[in-house]
């Protein structure tokens, strides 16, 4: 094993599944092909949260990189528990995961706006499968401590 975790870790297998996959029901939704679960009554409650779920993953994804340099971070094999870290130990994938969710809340379809709960078990049953098992190994009760404190996929401020 390296002294660090591979680059992009598991962030390629969770975007690469779930960014797809909201593109392909938003295409099945906006062609009529997906009938049920329409709620043109709430559609401004929708497209609002929409919008702020999509800010806020912009939002996260852009702290972790720009913020907390986490490329550089993670080449020099720092486990990384400050800035958004100190609240969200995974901000990148949550970013993504929000920003997918926002973006079907704005179809105002609640099939629709169901999928980002099957978004986060994927999300967690992969991060316990890679990352958590890879920073574990490398870092040893600081890791241990630091997943007691901070959520791993929803930020808690």
């Amino acid at each position: 094993m390296n002294n660090h975790l591979p680059l992009l870790g598991a962030g390629p297998a969770f975007v690469g599944v779930i960014t797809p996959a909201t593109i392909a029901v938003l295409t099945l939704n906006h062609r009529n092909i997906i009938k049920y679960g329409d709620l043109p009554a709430f559609r401004p409650m929708f497209h609002l949260a929409g919008i702020v779920l999509i800010l806020l993953g912009v939002l996260l994804w852009g702290l972790a990189n720009y913020q907390c340099r986490i490329r550089e971070n993670i080449l020099r094999g720092n486990l990384v528990t400050t800035g958004i870290y100190g609240h969200v130990r995974n901000p990148i994938l949550s970013g993504h995961l929000l920003a997918n969710a926002g973006l079907l809340l704005l179809a105002c379809n609640l099939m629709l706006a169901a999928l980002p709960l099957g978004y986060w078990i994927y999300m967690t049953i992969l991060l316990r499968a890679t990352e958590e098992k890879w920073l574990k190994a490398l870092h040893g009760q600081k890791y241990t401590e630091y997943c007691r404190r901070v959520n791993r996929c929803i930020p808690w401020f």
